[in-house]
């Protein structure tokens, strides 16, 4: 059984998945596990690999959803994503970074924010 927490993050990364795909993103993979932590979303346009951070929240009040992609958090994006392509040595070698910030609630109007090429 889901806690309220991950059924929001699976709702997130449902649509951040979904806003991708309509602006032409190749869904590659999702919820990629390596010994640096989780890649959300790992997608591809145009010939470029992009790995998305989702992050979602029901409301600003403490915080925007971004605001919680600390130096630590883009620290460990870069060490997984590097994991990645070292056990795919297929992939593209031009990749970026993305956050997707999405704020509301499921059955309710969601706000996505995409930031692209966070980490340079």
């Amino acid at each position: 059984m889901k806690n309220h927490k991950q059924t929001i993050g699976i709702w997130g990364e449902d649509l951040a998945r979904s806003y991708l795909e309509e602006k032409g993103y190749e869904i590659v993979a999702r919820n990629v596990r390596t010994t640096h932590g989780e890649i959300d979303i790992i997608a591809n346009k145009d010939g470029l690999m992009v790995f998305v951070e989702v992050k979602t929240r029901t409301s600003h009040f403490f915080a925007y959803p971004e605001a919680s992609v600390t130096q630590r958090k883009q620290t460990h994006m870069l060490l997984a994503a590097e994991a990645y392509l070292n056990q795919h040595p297929e992939c593209s070698d031009s990749w970026q970074f993305d956050v997707i910030a999405i704020e509301g609630k499921p059955g309710g109007n969601a706000q996505i924010e995409h930031f692209e090429n966070v980490l340079g």
